[in-house]
């Protein structure tokens, strides 16, 4: 008896079998070969598995002697005795959400202008986006000394101007299940094509499909979804970033904080750890994953050229912020300024100049050229990641050891080996959950992006049951909506004094599940089956 066809050989298969229910001038191409085994798990892969459990294993073992010792085993300190309270674990949670915006902004992008140069790493990019919140997500709770107390807390009491409640509300909650419903949603036909060729994850990949068959009523609904999708992640995007950066912006009294500047900063300099991750990433699964025919050059040039003016346009404004600081600013905007470019900072800001303007130059030289080289297009990447964690970590340090007001006395932070341990234990968690994937479900797009068919084409789809779909559709819409505005208004206190309790309990779960509620829409317009 012969053994069913593994979807692992896939780079075998001369045609993708047609997907049952795909009528019309629906087209069928053949998947793209796969060098690489799906459900097949060899020794080189377990081999760097284990070597990344290894050192996620160190990070939960400091973690642990964290949580028994306390935040005393950490370099963190109190702000009125020279120390800093927000230290390496902020930094990489500011380095993460970064990475998120770059890693959705290209999937969205690339769906709303069809630059087909970018689709090869579309849902590479949505996985590195995924996989970067809940690193963010983790080093918040590394933040905090009393994590549990601080996760039954923001269910109850949390403000608005609370930047747990921006982080956990806009960032976490809503921004994280916005990018798995569209990745759940776009890999729902490849799902369906890798359940069709059976062997030991067919069930896995039948549940993703949920159903999808490939008619043209269902392209139709993935096409509209998708594009509504991308237009609501985009604003999501740019109001996320720019609530970690009015984080520190708008603290009044705060030099080197306070500045109108932090809010678009942190969204250009988002987008430049972004996109050099997605740069080293996709480098990386190209040569290890041997996709030279499916990741072509002019991707990385498409990469590289965006990466030298997120880098151009950061320079300006670090320009910007620095002659500001120095010409004319107060005594105080000054001292930290001093601190920055002269003083004890100095060696790690330069750095961050350095390490922006090499990305650049190495980018700006290809352009030149008119060439794409995939190797200098990575370093670039991996200089520009460089220089944004650096640049994290000055903006937030700097502002507490010598920028409180009243001038308290000046001080320095030292991260401890614990935190270094625990942070290099989330960079390795989220590697080894890469490494899971590219083994469970493709990485890149099986067949190419099919344009949804005419609206009169499907004869078999009633109007009745499309006016029933938007019934369906907007009892979730509306009702998500009603939530997230109530649960804002709740939590700003509204109707009472900002020191009490919310008037309605519970106010920002009611928030955060309203605007789930409304990117839940999507998923109940695209999967809910037709009527014959």
């Amino acid at each position: 008896m012969s053994t069913p066809m593994n979807v692992a050989v896939l780079q075998e298969t001369p045609a993708a079998p047609p997907i049952p229910g795909l009528v019309g001038k629906a087209r069928v191409p053949p998947p793209f070969p796969l060098p690489y085994v799906l459900g097949r798990f060899g020794w080189r892969w377990w081999t760097g598995l284990a070597a990344l459990t290894v050192v996620t294993g160190l990070g939960v073992a400091a973690y642990a002697l964290q949580m028994t010792r306390g935040l005393a085993v950490t370099g963190l300190g109190n702000l009125g005795q020279g120390g800093a309270a927000w230290g390496v674990y902020i930094a990489f949670d500011i380095y993460f959400v970064g990475a998120s915006f770059a890693g959705i902004s290209i999937a969205a992008l690339t769906r709303l202008f069809d630059i087909k140069h970018l689709k090869p790493i579309s849902r590479m990019a949505e996985l590195v986006a995924i996989l970067s919140l809940l690193m963010g997500t983790l080093c918040v709770l590394a933040d905090l000394g009393r994590p549990l107390e601080g996760l039954l807390s923001l269910p109850r009491y949390a403000r608005t101007q609370s930047p747990f409640f921006g982080t956990f509300s806009l960032v976490v909650a809503t921004y994280l299940f916005a990018s798995f419903v569209y990745l759940f949603l776009d890999g729902r036909e490849d799902a369906a094509r890798c359940a069709l060729l059976g062997g030991r994850l067919a069930r896995f990949h039948t549940w993703w499909a949920c159903g999808y068959r490939g008619t043209p009523s269902e392209r139709r609904r993935r096409s509209r979804a998708s594009f509504w999708l991308a237009v609501l992640i985009l604003p999501l995007l740019v109001a996320a970033h720019s609530t970690l950066g009015l984080i520190f912006g708008l603290q009044g009294g705060r030099p080197g904080w306070f500045s109108s500047l932090q809010g678009p900063s942190f969204v250009v300099m988002a987008g430049v750890s972004g996109i050099g991750l997605i740069v080293v990433v996709a480098g990386l699964a190209r040569r290890l994953l041997r996709l030279e025919t499916r990741i072509p050059r002019s991707t990385f040039r498409w990469l590289g050229n965006s990466l030298f003016v997120l880098c151009a346009v950061y320079l300006y404004l670090m320009v910007i912020e620095g002659l500001t600081a120095t010409y004319a600013a107060p005594q105080a905007e000054a001292r930290v300024a001093r601190q920055v470019m002269v003083g004890q900072y100095a060696p790690i800001f330069w750095s961050v100049v350095g390490g922006l303007a090499c990305a650049a130059a190495l980018m700006f030289v290809q352009f030149l050229r008119g060439g794409s080289s995939i190797g200098w297009t990575m370093l670039a990447g991996l200089l520009a990641n460089a220089a944004s964690i650096l640049k994290r970590y000055l903006i937030v340090v700097t502002g507490q050891t010598h920028g409180l007001q009243p001038q308290l006395p000046s001080g320095r932070y030292v991260p401890s080996w614990v935190e270094v341990c625990i942070v290099t234990g989330l960079l390795a968690l989220g590697a080894s959950l890469f490494l899971v994937f590219v083994k469970l479900f493709p990485i890149l797009p099986l067949v190419p992006d099919v344009e949804a068919p005419p609206e009169g084409e499907g004869a078999d789809i009633r109007r009745g049951w499309d006016l029933r779909r938007v019934l369906f559709c907007a009892a979730p819409l509306g009702l998500g909506l009603a939530l997230a505005i109530v649960g804002f208004l709740g939590s700003a206190r509204v109707g009472t004094q900002s020191h009490l309790d919310p008037v309605i309990p519970f106010s920002p779960v009611i928030f955060i599940l309203g605007l789930i509620l409304c990117f839940a829409t999507a998923l109940v317009y695209e999967i809910l089956p037709d009527r014959n």
